[in-house]
């Protein structure tokens, strides 16, 4: 029995399913649906038959009661309905995530909080009885910071039943008075989002997702073709981007993973790589603001090129340039030659 307390109501309506035709165009879109199964990817033989009661069960939210009573360690239950149907349907939920559990193959949250209290299923115990109207729940944990998350479950469900589909359709976070326990604040590196810099110091901050879909993949090979121009006092706001993506790829996901990234610049951007006396006397500033983040740019391995034919264009040469920007005979072969190596395009 023990997890079931979060799949038994809390799944009652957390998933955001769409009616059936909603959800199947949303399915082709994004080629894939709302998730059952390990790591919610994939099919069962229940997903149809699954996914057909928690619809049933958000259309007629405005048919189930429900009543919370908050314990020292957890909460307990009644979730019910007038409605013969309803009720079934309510118990009919539970004896399959029952199944779920036991075979571990559980529906994936996408919900943070739902998803956190995954992480934590095998402290939660719960008893279930079935009424005549539904279930009677009592969840609870040896470990307070668990019990936080069942209460603050408890409540969200409640807004499942009492708003339906609206309500299925957010995400819920992780209440504060649990952030701010004492076990949340001695694993705070795996809890909160904290701006990081991986790889490029103090540009491009990040932030670590390691649960999220579309990971960093390594061997990936992105090249960024910078053509717009800036405020020449100011660092290239596209320069900045390029330590953003360098950053994601050492630290956002997962786990940090190898990247190859390269960057053309042309048009707007050629300037950027002038040295510090011919920006200053083309642009009457001080020295060339992007030649800080450029150069870390290139000791942590990207690659930069500018376009010969613009920079000649311009009035200027490679001697114009600094020593770390390497000249190409146009922007036009660097993107070609760069594309056909395997380098994804991406423009800024």
């Amino acid at each position: 029995m023990r997890t079931l307390g979060f799949l038994l109501l809390g799944l009652l309506m957390s998933l955001p399913w769409l009616p059936a035709a909603d959800a199947q165009q949303n399915q082709d879109r994004r080629g894939r649906g709302f998730g059952f199964g390990r790591g919610g990817h994939g099919r069962d033989a229940r997903h149809d038959a699954d996914r057909e009661v928690f619809q049933f069960l958000l259309t007629n939210h405005d048919k189930i009661t429900r009543r919370v009573r908050e314990l020292p360690d957890g909460v307990e239950t009644l979730t019910e309905s007038d409605d013969e149907e309803v009720a079934s349907q309510i118990k009919d939920h539970v004896e399959w995530m029952q199944h779920r559990i036991e075979d571990v193959n559980p529906i994936r949250m996408r919900d943070p909080l739902f998803a956190e209290i995954f992480q934590h299923a095998d402290e939660i115990t719960m008893v279930h009885v079935e009424t005549e109207k539904g279930v009677r729940v009592t969840e609870t944990s040896d470990d307070p910071y668990v019990a936080k998350l069942i209460q603050a479950h408890a409540k969200v469900v409640s807004q499942f039943v009492e708003n339906g589909f609206a309500e299925a359709m957010k995400n819920h976070s992780v209440p504060d008075d649990a952030v701010d326990s004492p076990r949340t604040v001695e694993d705070a590196s795996d809890t909160q989002e904290e701006k990081r810099f991986p790889l490029i110091d103090g540009h491009g901050s990040v932030v670590r997702l390691p649960d999220a879909i579309h990971q960093p993949r390594s061997g990936a090979k992105l090249m960024v073709d910078i053509t717009s121009g800036s405020d020449p006092a100011k660092l290239h706001p596209a320069i900045q981007y390029v330590a953003k993506f360098a950053n994601i790829y050492a630290g956002a996901g997962k786990e940090p993973v190898d990247a190859k990234i390269a960057v053309v610049l042309h048009g707007g951007g050629t300037l950027t790589v002038l040295n510090d006396e011919a920006y200053a006397k083309k642009f009457n500033v001080d020295a060339n603001p992007n030649l800080e983040l450029l150069h870390l740019l290139h000791e942590a391995g990207v690659e930069l090129c500018v376009c010969g034919q613009s920079l000649n264009a311009a009035g200027y040469d490679s001697m114009d340039t600094v020593v770390f920007v390497d000249t190409a005979v146009s922007a036009l072969t660097a993107v070609v030659n760069l594309q056909a190596d395997g380098f994804s395009y991406v423009p800024l």
